[in-house]
């Protein structure tokens, strides 16, 4: 049961791994919109607040590196 605004989304996947993603959620004994949302739940949560992101980025527009620095050198190459 929800409380608040629930949303549809509509999504496309290759046909056979839907039907493997039903089984496992079968098998888990819930439905494929369950596993959905938890797994909406998990990969919003290992991205990590947006808001924290900017707010760090507020605090720190004060810190200048001197330079831009090259992609390489961004990518630790």
């Amino acid at each position: 049961m929800y409380i608040g605004f629930v949303k549809n989304v509509t999504l496309s996947a290759d046909e056979d791994l839907i039907e493997q993603a039903r089984q496992v959620a079968r098998f888990q004994r819930r439905s494929l919109n369950a596993a959905f949302r938890e797994w909406l739940l998990q990969f919003t949560a290992q991205a990590g607040n947006g808001q924290e992101v900017d707010a760090v980025m507020r605090r720190l527009r004060h810190v200048n590196s001197g330079r831009r620095f090259s992609r390489d050198e961004m990518l630790g190459r």
